[in-house]
């Protein structure tokens, strides 16, 4: 009876334990279902979360679409987008366009300020001719503020004084016009020669009706009222010219200095080097030419002293003078005047003003000229006709001034800049 007893009271035990064990696991899976559902639910809220930020983005990124002023100041403009290529057909040729109509522009406006441009030009040219004049000047202790003033006081006493020569040389010559103008009309009447050609074409005839045309008045009003712009014109181009001339002598340091400043430093002393000698040259050109003139000037008051033609000496010296700056013509264009007043007082002097002009312009093209500019400017004679006659070309008188200078200093860069290059490849 005992051992059955011991049996029973041994299973019971294990059975509690089986049991014990069983509600333990179904409480932890009933434990791990709960958490999970926590976890679905935390997961599900998270989601909903996101989804409502997400479309409060949206709303207010559609809020700044409508509203910039509604942007954060941190926001910007945007970040901006990629650059556009270059070898876009339509950009290439937008830019091309754009291009052309600035050239057209800048070129039209050249145009219209051709008169302007060409002032500047002739103002610029006779400073640069003046400045070595001032610079003796400034070695003989003087400031340059006082050296400009100097030479430009010298400069307006030359131009009032060519203008006090001029005139009464002109006025004697109009006056003497008009006296002989009654005898010269009856040795033309008593000429069977011009009767003659009077029967045959009746020129006199239409030159009287040609003075009697009541329209005659209107057209000699506007041709004095043409004559009277182009002296208000020349009168205002020499004051400009004067003025410019002034302020170009007075800042020619300071505005070489800002034009040097423009040129990288790795290249802007030997730029200073080459801008000085241009500019040398320039000066040397003008000082040069000046002698030339002065004395084919003196030569021609020498001649008209001794052929009698002491009343106009001075002033038609004065104007073969002005004439000689002109490269080519010039000599040429004096010599035509002063046989032109010779002829006024006999035969013989205009003849013999013709031929000394012919003469001395063989002496000065071959032996004077050659000899003073050969320190001044260093070009063969092919390149200063060619230079000549391509700058009367384009500016006329002005033109033939600034061509010789700016030929020079044309060679002197490609023999310093150009030729060296092609001699260190």
């Amino acid at each position: 009876m005992t051992p059955s007893g011991d049996d029973t009271s041994t299973a019971t035990p294990d059975k509690d334990l089986a049991d014990a064990t069983r509600e333990a696991k179904s409480a932890a899976a009933e434990a791990q279902a709960a958490a999970d559902k926590s976890e679905q639910s935390a997961t599900d809220a998270a989601d909903e979360a996101a989804a409502a930020a997400h479309a409060d983005d949206d709303d207010t990124n559609f809020a700044d679409e409508l509203l910039i002023e509604e942007r954060h100041p941190s926001v910007g403009m945007g970040t901006p987008g990629p650059p556009l290529r270059r070898g876009n057909p339509f950009t290439f040729g937008f830019f091309a366009a754009l291009g052309v109509l600035v050239a057209l522009g800048l070129w039209n406006a050249a145009g219209q300020a051709r008169s302007v441009l060409i002032l500047l030009l002739v103002s610029m040219f006779i400073a640069v001719g003046l400045n070595p004049l001032v610079e003796w000047f400034m070695r003989r202790g003087l400031k340059r503020g006082l050296s400009v003033g100097v030479v430009f006081l010298l400069m307006i006493l030359a131009v009032a004084g060519v203008a006090v020569a001029i005139v009464p040389v002109v006025s004697d010559q109009i006056n003497s016009l008009i006296k002989n103008a009654p005898e010269w009309l009856d040795l033309l009447n008593k000429s069977k020669t011009l009767n003659e050609l009077d029967d045959k074409y009746h020129f006199i005839q239409k030159a009287q009706e040609y003075v009697q045309d009541p329209a005659l008045a209107q057209r000699a009003f506007g041709g004095i009222l043409g004559v009277g712009k182009v002296v208000a014109g020349a009168l205002f181009n020499t004051f400009t010219i004067l003025v410019l001339t002034l302020y170009f002598l007075a800042s020619l340091p300071s505005v070489k200095r800002a034009a040097y400043s423009l040129v990288p430093s790795t290249r802007r002393t030997r730029v200073s080097i080459l801008g000085d000698e241009v500019l040398g040259r320039v000066g040397g050109y003008v000082s040069g030419q000046f002698l030339v003139a002065l004395t084919a000037g003196v030569m021609m008051f020498i001649f008209l002293e001794i052929i009698g033609l002491r009343e106009y000496a001075v002033a038609l010296a004065i104007v073969v003078m002005f004439c000689d700056f002109i490269p080519m013509v010039g000599g040429l264009i004096g010599v035509v005047v002063v046989a032109l007043i010779g002829f006024t007082g006999g035969l013989g002097i205009g003849i013999a003003c013709l031929i000394y002009g012919v003469i001395y312009q063989q002496v000065e093209n071959y032996f004077v000229a050659p000899r003073i500019m050969r320190r001044a400017v260093d070009i063969p004679g092919a390149v200063t006709v060619i230079a000549a006659l391509l700058g009367g070309a384009l500016l006329g008188v002005v033109g033939a001034l600034l061509a010789i200078p700016s030929a020079a200093a044309i060679l002197l860069i490609i023999r310093e800049v150009w030729v060296r290059k092609a001699d260190a490849s």
